[in-house]
This record gives structure tokens, sequence and C-alpha cells, in this order.
């Protein structure tokens, strides 16, 4: 009997755990997401640069969060607001924000 089947599912039981913890800290979170609130907790707010609706981001897919805010931080999205946010943010306060506002439901 080969053990390589054994192994493989021993290897990928044990590396689990490593993907939850690639994600951020939500109590973290909460408490990053102070300036998100402004824009983005207000029903029915229209931002004045370019007048447009801000949309809901709580309860938003975090992989989805992940990516816009990178785009933002990078200049790939522009938005001179959400550039600006994106840019002060680190890649831990970025999984730590991603994970709270997913972890809401809309």
């Amino acid at each position: 009997m080969t053990r390589a089947p054994l192994f493989a599912a021993a290897l990928l039981i044990t590396s689990l755990p490593c993907f939850a913890a690639d994600k951020g800290d939500a109590a973290a979170g909460k408490t990053k997401v102070y300036t998100c609130a402004g824009c983005h907790g207000i029903p029915g707010w229209k931002n004045p640069y370019p007048n447009y609706h801000v949309p809901r981001i709580g309860g938003q897919n975090y992989d989805y969060l992940v990516t816009a805010l990178n785009e933002y931080k990078k200049g790939e999205r522009s938005h001179p607001t959400m550039r600006a946010q994106g840019e002060s943010l680190s890649e831990q306060d970025i999984r730590d924000i991603a994970t709270y506002l997913s972890s809401l439901t809309p």
C-alpha cells in the first residue's frame, strides 16, 4: 500500500487553516472602516464628484473588496477619493477591512 494518498490528505488538511489565516481580522477591520461609512454607509447618498450613487459595501464579497481596494491603491481604478483611501491602506488593513465588511449581512 502506498502512502502517497495518505500524505496528500494530511498535507491538504494541515494547509486549510492557512487559507483562513490569509484573511484579515474582522475586529480590527471594524475599527478601520470608520472613513468608509461616511459615503458607503448612508442610504441613498450621492457622491458630489462625480455625481453617482455610492454602492453599499457591507456584505460584499471578500475577494471583490480586496481586489477593488488594491486596484484603487495602485491607480488602476480612477476615483480621487477612493485612490486616496487605497493609498493610505496597508495590505493588512485591506484584508482586515474586507474581512469585516464581507461578514456583514446586506
